[in-house]
């Protein structure tokens, strides 16, 4: 074919990068409905390490913690199917981008006529541009920047899933741990309690147990029975969430024991976030959360660009160039040549108000997209506010707890050493270790309060994310 013949159609492939009006209002990011400063702006004494420089293989410093999010990350069923969601929306954008390139498309035919004892042939090769539209009201670009941020807004969707599905890991992992301590410390003691009802009974049978002695001595033992088949089950349950999570049958290694202290694994790094002392309009741009919703906007506003151009008119081109010859052998020689143009043009004259409708509905989508995205930063600053108004009093909280354990097991002790003197009841006794018994069960759930702050405020700070 003689490319002085394709003249026609690079003019037509030119057409595409020429400029076109774009009706889409102008996107100007919203102020931040939240407050300037944090309701609590101090936590720990350390110095300020930034979230973003913090990967959750450095905060969580149990290397079998660690493994089991390296698991989740990879085999978790819900965060895979976020991950094929992201994938479908980046080919969605490469279709919609493909739209506004000509297609071009390469076509050869061969035709035999016989009349009247004769037969002829014809023969012919083009190159062609079918239905092309010339994006001039820029519907076509709207069309593919909104494919765009709904695409970006999937792969902060999709950040944001990892981040929580981390922090549901770690708390899944702490709790399954204070509860096998909750478990123990029943079965220890149960141990206990039982030994002391069988010196009741030795007593009672001599005379010198009451039988409301052995009623109290055996519903302190009941008490620890019962409280062992619910930190069973408690820790089955705690292990098929994790299980869950995580995607896959998990080694009894990884979770056999899983820490003497609930918040041990923390300890490496746990003051490593430091003072919060970013401005809530800075921090909350790092959460994906965020940034999801603010992408969801800025695709609404394209959506608008899309539906106000399409009631303007539409111009397409069907073209194509190229030879035909009645013989094979001269078709890209001395062959006659063969072009076509095509133009069409479709003007919107009465549509019932569809048009105008289309473009209400864009608008109306664009306010509740903008709805959403600041109330997800509200959401964020009300998360953040929270999990430092918690960690403010979590260290008076712990102090008290461990005051009060020191203070029962004190309580405890010299009950105990005065009843082997027989200057205190076997009541008080056992009224003595119950009390103990308590505030060893209080302090375990301290413990876990105060990791899952630390598991939350590392959450809701954007930080999990990271490799």
């Amino acid at each position: 074919m003689n490319f002085s013949r394709l003249s026609l159609l690079g003019a037509i492939l030119g057409v595409t990068l020429t400029g076109c009006a774009n009706l889409a209002p102008e996107y100007i990011q919203p102020l931040a409905p939240v407050a300037a400063t944090w309701p609590t702006t101090q936590v720990g004494d350390s110095e300020t390490i930034s979230v973003d420089e913090l990967g959750w293989k450095e905060f969580y410093g149990d290397e079998r913690l660690r493994q089991l999010i390296e698991l989740a990350l990879n085999n978790n069923r819900s965060l895979r199917q976020n991950a094929l969601a992201v994938e479908s929306a980046r080919a969605q954008f490469q279709i919609t981008r493909a739209d506004t390139l000509p297609t071009v498309d390469a076509a050869g035919s061969s035709t035999a006529l016989h009349s009247d004892g004769e037969t002829t042939h014809a023969y012919s090769a083009t190159l062609g541009i079918s239905a092309f539209e010339l994006d001039f009201f820029g519907r076509l670009n709207n069309l593919r920047d909104q494919a765009l941020e709904t695409y970006l807004s999937f792969e902060e969707s999709l950040r944001s899933m990892r981040i929580t599905l981390v922090a549901e890991v770690a708390t899944a992992y702490f709790t399954l741990a204070a509860d096998q301590q909750r478990l123990r410390l029943a079965e220890s003691t149960l141990e206990s309690q039982q030994k002391s009802l069988d010196l009741t009974l030795k007593t009672f049978d001599i005379g010198t147990a009451s039988g409301l002695d052995v009623a109290t001595a055996q519903t302190s033992v009941d008490t620890a029975r019962a409280d062992i088949a619910i930190y069973r089950t408690q820790v089955a349950q705690d292990l098929n969430t994790l299980t869950l999570l995580v995607g896959q049958p998990i080694e009894p290694a990884l979770v056999a024991d899983a820490g003497t202290r609930v918040n041990d694994p923390l300890a490496p790094l746990i003051h490593a976030i430091g003072p919060v002392v970013d401005a809530p309009s800075e921090l909350l741009q790092r959460r994906p959360d965020v940034l999801a919703a603010e992408r969801t906007l800025r695709a609404t506003y394209a959506d608008i660009g899309a539906a106000r151009a399409a009631r303007f008119p539409s111009i397409t081109l069907t073209t194509s160039v190229g030879t035909s010859s009645s013989q094979l052998s001269d078709l890209f020689g001395g062959g006659s040549g063969l072009w076509s143009f095509i133009p069409s043009v479709s003007v919107p004259i009465f549509d019932g108000g569809s048009g105008e409708a289309t473009v209400r509905v864009a608008e109306v989508g664009r306010d509740a997209a903008l709805a959403e995205y600041e109330y997800t930063i509200q959401t964020a600053f009300q998360e953040v506010s929270d999990a430092l108004n918690e960690q403010s009093n979590m260290q008076e909280l712990l102090a008290a707890r461990q005051s009060l354990l020191e203070a029962n097991e004190k309580i405890y002790r010299l009950t105990e050493a005065s009843y082997r003197k027989g200057l205190e009841s076997s009541l008080s006794v056992l009224t003595a270790q119950r009390s103990y018994y308590a505030a060893q069960q209080n302090m375990i759930t301290a413990r876990l309060a105060e990791a899952s702050n630390w598991v939350t405020l590392y959450r809701v700070l954007g930080g999990g994310w990271q490799p």
